[in-house]
């Protein structure tokens, strides 16, 4: 009789821990704070600059995305033609189901305007039209989404259109929606877009305009709130990607079937700036290197980096060593910006002793020297060698 009620115990507990799956917590994240709990079926929440996990639940597993579609939609669409490409809205657009700007067949649009459109009314006749008029057909701008998404890695991803309306072969997980996220705020058009409360198009080629008003109520409801899309159907239930930026560092969260989602995302955004900060590793021109030059105009050359370099580390990292890697000397003659050497960055970011490589920067000549030209002795060439 024990044996036998043990064994139903240990079965009990593989079914709660089956039905009711934690939430995982990365090595970077805070060891003393408690991960915040989430209403998602999925979600993830990333630090931007690395793409590493802070916090995860169910994140590989697929599931619909619905409007939250329309970020891959952007991207594929700004990777095909440039904003002030002319799109003519075909029939396909018009009276398109779900959330809609009531386009008109035959009026005029610059693909920026679409992507105002998609990105803060959420307009599905937006979405066609763009699909249409960039690839002739949803199907075939579809295909041009997976090829994108292919090209990313992804490999729990698919698309049948670019609105995200409900199809069983349209799915994607929380960590490829948020690396799809990641690819697509490093486009400054796309980053200017998702931020934005509000915003006007042209409407139907006339004097009158279309307001457009972001549904991301995190805007106006997180401090350092920057985007990114809000969807939802009936079948995906509240979908939300969202961003945020304080301090240099920028975390970047989805939620997918999440009742509780704006909650949701606080919480994760909270606990991600709690964990991380962002360090200046250096300024702009900061080091000040002489290099030895042999056979030169002049006896040495000042090496410099030339960027500000900065970097996103887990709150309470262990020391950052930095190393000067540059030859003792070199032969002229020495161009203006020439890579001569550069310097490295390693830090105990996990505190379990492995001081790992985190950035690196180019030492470059700040000026030229060119080569002597006059006949030297064995000797002045000695001396040049080792800096006599």
């Amino acid at each position: 009789m024990p044996q036998s009620k043990s064994c139903r115990l240990l079965a009990l507990l593989l079914i709660c821990l089956l039905l009711f799956p934690c939430i995982q917590v990365s090595a970077n994240a805070l060891p003393n704070h408690e991960p915040p709990s989430v209403s998602a079926q999925s979600a993830i929440l990333i630090e931007a600059e690395s793409g590493n996990a802070v916090v995860e639940k169910n994140a590989d597993l697929p599931l619909p995305m619905a409007s939250t579609t329309k970020i891959m939609t952007a991207l594929t669409a700004l990777s095909i033609a440039k904003p002030e490409t002319e799109i003519c809205v075909t029939s396909e657009a018009v009276g398109v189901e779900g959330s809609s700007i009531y386009l008109t067949e035959g009026e005029v649009l610059t693909l920026e305007q679409l992507l105002w459109a998609l990105l803060l009314e959420s307009a599905n006749d937006a979405a066609v039209a763009i699909a249409v008029g960039l690839c002739d057909s949803v199907e075939a701008f579809a295909d041009e989404m997976n090829r994108v998404a292919i090209d990313m890695g992804l490999r729990q991803t698919h698309f049948t259109n670019p609105h995200g309306l409900d199809d069983p072969e349209h799915f994607t997980t929380a960590r490829e929606l948020a690396e799809i996220t990641r690819h697509a705020m490093e486009n400054d058009l796309f980053r200017l877009i998702i931020s934005t409360r509000k915003a006007s198009i042209p409407h139907a080629g006339t004097e009158l305009t279309r307001l457009l008003i972001n549904h991301n109520k995190l805007l106006r409801l997180y401090n350092g709130c920057i985007g990114v899309k809000t969807g939802y159907t009936k079948k995906s239930g509240r979908c939300l990607v969202s961003a945020a930026e304080r301090d240099g560092v920028t975390m970047i969260a989805v939620t997918l079937n999440a009742p509780d989602d704006w909650n949701d995302h606080s919480r994760l955004l909270d606990y991600g700036f709690a964990a991380f900060e962002s360090v200046t590793l250096c300024s702009e021109r900061e080091f000040r290197i002489p290099l030895h030059l042999v056979g030169g105009t002049e006896g040495y050359v000042m090496l410099s980096n030339r960027d500000a370099i900065a970097r996103t580390l887990p709150s309470g990292h262990g020391k950052i060593m930095q190393t000067v890697e540059a030859p003792r000397f070199a032969f002229a003659s020495i161009a203006e910006g020439e890579v001569l050497g550069r310097v490295v960055w390693r830090c105990d970011c996990n505190g379990d002793g492995y001081a790992e490589r985190i950035a690196e920067t180019e030492l470059v000549a700040l000026y030229s020297v060119d080569r002597l030209r006059v006949r030297r002795t064995f000797w002045q060439w000695i001396c040049d060698l080792f800096g006599f």
